[in-house]
């Protein structure tokens, strides 16, 4: 016999970005002519760089070898990554991190 899984109840029954969506055309006709930054799903007008098509590649090909696939990260991310990404986007610019 088929059950259904008690876990999608609890789902909710709305999209995130619906929901965002919603909130901002809301608050914009109570608030005319007020300026919005807004920091949901973007707005891609343009294609990837090389550089992160080549290493997206490179991902891919890791992943399709035993000897170099990884699966799924520790909680905190890869410390190998969580190390370079400290070293270049921080330590570079002068922020301890």
């Amino acid at each position: 016999m088929i059950r259904i899984n008690e876990n999608y109840n609890k789902l909710q029954s709305s999209y995130l970005f619906l929901n965002i969506a919603n909130k901002v055309k809301a608050y914009q006709s109570e608030n005319l002519g007020a300026d919005i930054i807004r920091l949901g799903i973007g707005d891609v007008t343009r294609s990837l760089p090389k550089a992160c098509i080549s290493a997206f590649h490179k991902g891919v090909d890791e992943l399709g070898q035993e000897s170099t696939f990884r699966g799924y990260g520790p909680a905190n991310g890869y410390a190998f990554l969580r190390e370079k990404i400290a070293l270049e986007d921080f330590h570079k610019r002068l922020c301890g991190i």
